[in-house]
């Protein structure tokens, strides 16, 4: 089973159906505004947390003696006072959030004085705290670690669920309307088949570079950009991963789209294509903590375009591990697209009932 060699007539074809692809659904309101609230969500996303991680202004305290909040100096604003009498005055007229004086009566030599409630925040940072030893003080902590294999799944998945099932409903779209027999009149099956899965990966790959590029403009803006420079290289290899991945499920969602001719019937045939989008995004989310497991999703092609690039942010796969995962996922791909091509052929034309797997992969 191989796939056609395409000579140069054949690539001229393959553009104008992908450019016809691309035309109709930028002419498309759902997809524009899809778009539109995409950007508007991770826009949002990233203002959010930037207020809830917006560093509140250090607590004015009034203090007699400087020395009583030497510890503590840089996280608060300290207000000079010549006497107890003149703190107690600035808290009463709520000018400042507490005082610090000295109280010779106390274990650690000093006093707070608030006005109607204990001020949490500054007994904590008065509080002495025993010094902590890092044993591995390089590692990723848990948390960064699940956002950014929440991250890496999330594109994968938006972009799979998003444009996957689209590519199905194009195909059948045109086998209801019969305007397939017009198009394979003029183009050979398998040009129109390369033609829509390169149509609709290029749109899928505009609208994530440009959902990127939100991202990092937002990031920047708000300060937030320390995330990108530690991704470093595993963005990198993550589109590269994401570009090859993606073209193998768009073939497939084409494939299984011409399987049927009513759009009723769509989910018959593309579930199983889903599924494969659907467990692995959950598995790298629910295990992203589990060094085996996402070692091993990391050579399955349905998983490997986020749990490779996941371990590269961790520092946990070897130089090579990458080039071979890479390679496997190469390899599938080139299959699933013959097996897409194959099915396609064999079901396009066929009409009414839905196309079994058998008939499908057999001439």
């Amino acid at each position: 089973m191989t796939t056609p060699v395409l000579n140069t007539g054949s690539t001229r074809l393959i553009g104008l159906v992908a450019q016809r692809e691309i035309s109709t659904r930028l002419r498309s309101k759902s997809f524009l505004i899809s778009t539109g609230i995409l950007l508007a969500l991770v826009l949002g996303g990233i203002i959010f947390g930037s207020i809830t991680a917006a560093t509140p202004e250090n607590p004015r305290v009034a203090v007699t003696d400087a020395s009583l909040v030497a510890s503590i100096g840089d996280q608060i604003e300290e207000v000079p006072v010549d006497s107890v009498a003149d703190a107690e005055q600035l808290v009463r007229d709520g000018d400042v959030e507490a005082a610090v004086v000295p109280d010779d009566s106390t274990p650690i030599g000093l006093r707070i004085i608030a006005d109607s409630s204990e001020p949490g925040g500054l007994i904590m940072l008065l509080s002495q705290s025993p010094p902590v030893e890092l044993l591995n003080p390089d590692a990723i902590p848990g948390g960064l670690a699940y956002l950014v294999a929440f991250g890496f799944a999330i594109v994968f998945f938006a972009a799979a669920m998003n444009f996957g099932p689209t590519i199905a409903q194009s195909v059948v779209e045109e086998k209801q309307t019969r305007v397939i027999e017009i198009l394979l009149a003029a183009v050979p099956t398998r040009v129109l088949f390369t033609g829509k899965v390169v149509g609709t990966s290029v749109l899928a790959f505009g609208q994530i570079a440009l959902i990127a590029a939100t991202a990092i403009v937002g990031l920047t803006v708000t300060g937030q950009d320390a995330l990108l420079v530690g991704l470093g290289s595993a963005v990198i290899w993550f589109v590269v991963f994401f570009v090859i991945g993606f073209v193998m499920l768009a073939s497939l969602f084409a494939a299984t789209g011409a399987m049927v001719s009513r759009q009723e019937d769509i989910g018959a045939t593309t579930t199983p294509v889903m599924m494969l989008v659907m467990v692995p995004y959950f598995a790298v989310i629910f295990f992203n903590d589990n060094p085996l497991v996402v070692a091993i999703m990391s050579y399955v092609p349905f998983s490997a375009p986020v749990a490779m690039p996941l371990r590269l942010f961790l520092g946990t796969a070897e130089w090579w591990e990458p080039l071979l995962s890479l390679g496997i996922l190469v390899v599938t791909t080139i299959g699933l697209i013959a097996v897409g091509v194959r099915i396609y052929e064999n079901s396009l034309l066929k009409l009414g009932a839905r196309v079994s797997w058998k008939e499908a992969l057999t001439r």
